[in-house]
């Protein structure tokens, strides 16, 4: 068994003054100053270079990360908003001319030769990357782009409906779908989506914007289109854009059909005939919904337990987060939607963000923030910053992997073991029903962006036409047209961090895949799990992946492999 400490130290400032606090850009513009001028005598002066250069990122990073926690917990402070609007407009433009020069400075850095290429190559890879990509005249755009981003958490963040004569959270309203009471769940579902369309013009609107500055963006660089420019931002060095569309092909193909098959199951169930969107989360008559908790802390604490149970270093990361508050668990009006988890690159120990409610799907989202968490945690003694920059595809097989290993331990969240078996149910058919859904939003980007200059009805038409080719065959959808035009402005990552959702569905596989080896030797697949995340960024993404005992692979083949493990696991229950 592999060992490791959650009793994180914070990282010691050698270069920096242990009271800095980032208030103007004036007080930390002189340590970008002496870093671009120092001069680099010896293999010694080197590496005291690279480690001032990383604490001044962690510190940089660290003050960002606080910035967008506080807003994004209350997003009715409009001084928190502007705390974050000062750091993108103020801050963020002033640090990009230095970063390029420091990494200029780095490539043709004496005695570069001597660093061990095993530890530094993908680093140094990365470093050409932002070189090439690096445009005086997108600092401005990108500005801008951080502010109009975060414009979309408050938008959706003030989404209420009436339910009951309560006000909810449109997230804290997802519960109602859960019920037996079909008249319930179909006005509830009206209500949520009715509330979404009030804001639609609005979202289209900044989605222009966003559009718009996106293509600009990708133009300055000297790229055809945005989803050129964001693959080599993104660092997708070892796949495509054709990977993707074959990704594509293979839900359609191997996927699609699995999905037809769990919604006809469920629809038999409930003996409704036809099945309607709002009846996909209820149980029959009779069937009381799942209620793994009542509160925040409830939920923490059992997931304390429930990683505990799995391996105590888990279980510990959550607690050293817990005595340090850096998590935000529960719904609230003027909370932004959504959940994640944020590095803090300083202090270690990272901040988890969502917005429980008291349903089966927010077990599910704390444990894989938690998978997240403790990629944190086993990254945070690597020897540099950049060194924690480790690609996407391998962060969310961190998150995925942690719900399937929990499964065993979820009796802390369910005394009865029928609804231990319908949690898990639960959890298996929406591993598998995602799929079409990345599928969707992945491909409905590509098109965007090869498109940029579409209308917003050019853009719902194709929305609509991507939904159904890789809709199921059972949901009857008839008369809720407008409902399913918009349904696209509901993912966040559109908004706030376009091109990156493939990598939910590549990561999806490599979670499947360890859970495969977590059945036939549990201690040696956590093993395998901890052995890559602990090497953050150090390595290339096949790399990581071997590390972890799994092939980098979607291709059809390979993911009917995992399908047909899933099926049989699925029966099994």
């Amino acid at each position: 068994m592999i060992a490791a400490s959650a009793d994180l130290q914070k990282i010691e400032r050698k270069f920096l003054p242990g009271d800095l606090v980032l208030r103007d850009w004036a007080t930390v513009e002189p340590f970008f100053k002496d870093l671009t001028q120092r001069q680099i005598g010896s293999p010694d002066d080197l590496s005291r270079w690279l480690q001032d250069m990383s604490e001044l990122e962690a510190f940089i990073n660290e003050d960002f990360s606080w910035r967008q926690i506080r807003m994004t917990c209350d997003t009715t402070d409009k001084k928190l908003e502007e705390d974050f609007n000062f750091f993108c407009m103020e801050i963020q433009p002033r640090i990009q001319p230095y970063a390029d020069e420091l990494n200029r400075k780095l490539v043709t850095a004496p005695y570069i030769d001597q660093l061990d290429p095993k530890k530094y190559d993908t680093y140094f890879r990365s470093v050409r990357k932002s070189i090439e990509l690096f445009r005086e005249e997108n600092i401005p755009i990108q500005a801008e782009l951080s502010v109009l981003q975060q414009q979309y958490g408050a938008i959706s963040g003030a989404m209420t409906i009436q339910v009951q004569d309560k006000e909810y959270t449109l997230q804290q309203a997802g519960k109602f779908l859960e019920s037996p009471d079909r008249k319930l769940r179909e006005e509830v579902y009206r209500k949520v989506n009715a509330r979404r369309l009030q804001d639609k013009d609005i979202l289209d609107d900044l989605f222009c914007k966003l559009v718009a500055k996106r293509h600009q963006l990708a133009l300055n660089a000297g790229f055809e289109n945005y989803r050129d420019y964001k693959f080599k931002d993104l660092g997708r060095f070892d796949y495509t854009k054709e990977d993707c569309f074959r990704f594509h092909d293979s839900v359609k193909q191997h996927v699609l059909p699995l999905v037809n098959r769990i919604l006809a199951a469920k629809k038999g169930k409930l003996k409704v005939d036809p099945l309607r969107p709002w009846d996909t989360e209820a149980e029959p008559e009779g069937t009381p919904r799942l209620t793994p908790f009542e509160t925040g802390e409830e939920l923490l604490e059992k997931s304390i337990e429930c990683f505990t149970r799995l391996r105590p270093f888990f279980g510990d990361c959550l607690r050293q987060m817990k005595k340090m508050h850096h998590l935000d668990l529960e719904s609230r009006p003027g909370k932004a939607p959504g959940g994640y988890n944020s590095p803090l690159a300083e202090s270690g120990a990272p901040f988890i963000f969502m917005n429980a409610a008291g349903q089966m799907s927010d077990v599910t989202t704390m444990l894989h923030e938690g998978g997240h968490a403790v990629h944190s945690f086993l990254t945070h003694k690597l020897e540099l910053n950049a060194f924690k920059d480790y690609p996407m595809e391998i962060a969310e097989v961190a998150s995925m992997a942690m719900e399937l290993f929990t499964m065993d331990y979820w009796d802390v969240f369910f005394d009865n073991p029928q609804d231990l078996k319908r949690a898990k149910e639960y959890h298996l058919e929406r591993v598998i029903t995602i799929f079409p859904w990345i599928a969707v939003i992945d491909k409905f980007q590509h098109w965007i962006y090869e498109n940029p200059h579409h209308t917003t009805e050019e853009r719902t038409t194709q929305w609509v036409k991507i939904l159904r080719e890789f809709s199921d065959d059972v949901i009857d959808y008839s008369g809720l047209e407008a409902f399913r035009g918009n349904q696209w402005q509901k993912q966040l990552h559109l908004f706030e961090v376009p091109f990156y959702y493939i990598e939910y569905g590549i990561a999806q596989l490599g979670a499947i895949g360890l859970w495969k080896q977590y059945k036939a030797r549990p201690e040696m697949a956590l093993d395998h799990y901890m052995q890559a995340l602990s090497l953050g960024g150090t390595q290339t993404l096949p790399e990581l992946y071997q590390a972890a005992g799994l092939k980098f692979d979607f291709s059809p083949a390979y993911i009917k492999t995992l399908m047909d493990f899933l099926s049989e696991e699925m029966e099994s229950l």
